[in-house]
C-alpha cells in the first residue's frame, strides 16, 4: 500500500444516467472555435484552421441542481453550452463511453485582457466552479445525428444549434487530441459552442440540454 504524506483527495465523478455507477473524471479538454456562427460573433475568421484547445482542472466540476456562488476578480461572467464526450476504454464505442452537456464558463473581461497581451487563457477558463456538466448517458442509449443544443437562461432560448454544425466533429477532435495528449477512460472533452454567449448575473438559472441526454441547469448566487 502507498504511503502517502496525506490522504489523497477523493475523485471527482459525474453520475451515469440509469446507473447506480459512476464516472471518474480524469482531466477536461476543451476546444475553442468550433462553430462558425461563434467565431463570427467574436470577431474571428470562420475559415477551417487547426482546433484551440485549452483544459479546465476536474475539481472545477459543478453537477446538475447546483448553486454557483458569483466568481472573483471578474465583472464579465458568459456562458458557453456544450456537447460533452466522456471518454472510455478503446474498445468501447471507438473509445466513447458517453456524452452529456456542459456549459463552459468564462470570465470573459480576463479571457480579453490575456488575449491582447498574446497570454494563456487559464485564469480566465479554469477557476473553481467553472465546469458544470449533466449526467453522462452511455453511448449505446442515443443517437446524436440530428440533436440539438440549446442553453434556455431564466427560460429563454440564448443558443441553439444542431451539433452537425460543429467545424470538427466529435471523432476528428478525438484523433487531434491523441496526436498530442495520452487520452484516457474518465477523461472528459467539452466540444465547443455556438452563437449566443452572453453574461451571468447573481439570480439567473441556465439550463443546458441536447435530445437524448440529461440536463444541465444551474443557478448563480
Amino acid at each position: 500500500m502507498t504511503n502517502f504524506v496525506f490522504p489523497p483527495h477523493d475523485p471527482v465523478s459525474l453520475p451515469i444516467a440509469g446507473l447506480d455507477a459512476r464516472f471518474p473524471v480524469r482531466r477536461i479538454y476543451c476546444i475553442g472555435k468550433n462553430y462558425a456562427d461563434h467565431i463570427a460573433e467574436m470577431g474571428g475568421d470562420v475559415a477551417r484552421s487547426e482546433p484551440i484547445f485549452f483544459t479546465k482542472a476536474a475539481e472545477t466540476i459543478v453537477h446538475n441542481g447546483a448553486d454557483i456562488p458569483y466568481p472573483p476578480n471578474t465583472s464579465d461572467l458568459h456562458y458557453e453550452v456544450e456537447l460533452v464526450v466522456a471518454i472510455g476504454p478503446e474498445d468501447m464505442n471507438g473509445g466513447i463511453y458517453g456524452y452529456g452537456v456542459g456549459i463552459d464558463l468564462t470570465r470573459r473581461d480576463l479571457q480579453s485582457a490575456a488575449k491582447k497581451k498574446g497570454g494563456p487563457w487559464d485564469r480566465s477558463k479554469s477557476f473553481h466552479r467553472s465546469a458544470p456538466c449533466s449526467a453522462i448517458t452511455p453511448a449505446e442509449k442515443v443517437n446524436l445525428d440530428a440533436a440539438h443544443i440549446v442553453l434556455r437562461k431564466n427560460g429563454d432560448i440564448v443558443q441553439a444549434s444542431a451539433l452537425s454544425n460543429m467545424i470538427w466533429g466529435v471523432d476528428e477532435i478525438i484523433a487531434r487530441l491523441r496526436e498530442d495528449m495520452d487520452l484516457q477512460p474518465g477523461d472528459l472533452i467539452y466540444t465547443g459552442t455556438p452563437s449566443g454567449v452572453g453574461p451571468v448575473r447573481i439570480g439567473d438559472e441556465l439550463s443546458g440540454g441536447v435530445e437524448g441526454l440529461q440536463r444541465i441547469t444551474v443557478r448563480f448566487v
